[in-house]
């Protein structure tokens, strides 16, 4: 029997078509691109490979298209240890796909085309029960349709499993029904957008996180890049430090530090250290080129963060 923790990520995965260029277009407008790559993707993917990467056992529950991209999707999986079983291939849609756009500060434009993703159902939650009820977390973000998100909240609210929401891509939800989950986790973007109050400042970060916890979520996780991720509870509010690195593609560093996060935590880690971990985790990932194969593995992680350690007591 495994001792590693179990995470089920209930999401979406999409091929991502990444193109690197010196600029972003205008309207009318066309450029060369410096380079091109394909990969895979797909918030709930991308987490479900970190959390994989990071030393879990990780159960996908997602539909792709019955076409070229989801049979590839399947096998990615596959290949990384990921279990498929609650993997469907649907007729009649495509597949997912994320056309991104990196420019050379590593900032990034995506647009997602959801396809098969958008056919994920409640029903299909409930279908998956057997294998959720074994997990000791479950992952969601906002690439599936709203009300599958909903009923997988209040499923893992109901069966006592412990429930991470990602509000991404930024969209309007009813907060009510979300406020189940353990652990609210958007970026500077998502959380403006569904609290509607800013958070562009350090300030107005706490602001709007304290705006989330008034409508009801228990734990908010703010991320906010470079400036490492704040923590908002009854107890307070935290800022957990970011780790200095230079970053190359910033790309999918969010589904990074959500995913192992998610490990961390159910390692037994207690949560301000789990969230300091999944900081450098996510740190690292920015430092590499592309999503999925920039996330490290669970031994250059622990060996990045003994180089930490050792860095800090000098």
């Amino acid at each position: 029997m495994s001792n590693r923790p179990r995470i089920a990520v209930i999401g979406s995965a999409n091929v991502d078509l990444t193109t690197f260029a010196d600029a972003f277009p205008r309207p009318g407008e066309t450029i060369f691109g410096k380079s091109f790559h394909l990969g895979f993707g797909g918030k709930g993917a991308n987490q479900a490979v970190a959390a994989r990467s990071c030393g879990a056992e990780v159960v996908m529950v997602a539909k792709v298209g019955n076409d070229l991209f989801g049979e590839a999707t399947v096998k990615n999986f596959a290949s990384r240890g990921i279990d498929t079983s609650l993997v469907q291939i649907v007729d009649g849609v495509s597949s997912g796909v994320a056309p991104i756009f990196v420019e050379p500060n590593g900032q990034n434009r995506i647009i997602v085309v959801k396809g098969a993703n958008d056919t994920l159902s409640p029903a299909d939650v409930d279908a998956a029960e057997a294998t959720l009820c074994s997990v000791d977390a479950v992952i969601l973000q906002f690439e599936i349709p709203l009300d599958t998100i909903y009923h997988a909240v209040h499923f893992a609210k109901t069966h006592n499993i412990r429930c991470i929401v990602n509000p991404a891509p930024a969209q309007q939800a009813d907060l009510v029904r979300l406020q189940n989950a353990d652990y609210l986790i958007p970026n500077e973007t998502e959380a403006e957008a569904i609290s509607g109050v800013s958070a562009k400042s350090p300030d107005e970060a706490k602001a709007c996180a304290a705006a989330l916890l008034q409508s009801g979520f228990r734990r908010v996780v703010l991320t906010l890049a470079e400036r490492g991720a704040l923590l908002a509870s009854s107890e307070g509010m935290e800022l957990i430090s970011p780790f200095a690195v230079q970053p190359v593609d910033t790309t999918g560093a969010g589904d990074a530090f959500i995913g192992s996060f998610a490990v961390f935590l159910a390692e037994g880690l207690p949560e301000k250290s789990a969230l300091s971990r999944a900081n450098l985790y996510a740190a690292i990932s920015t430092t590499r080129v592309g999503t999925q194969k920039s996330y490290p593995s669970r031994e250059e992680f622990d060996a990045a963060w003994q180089r930490q350690a050792v860095s800090m007591s000098r």
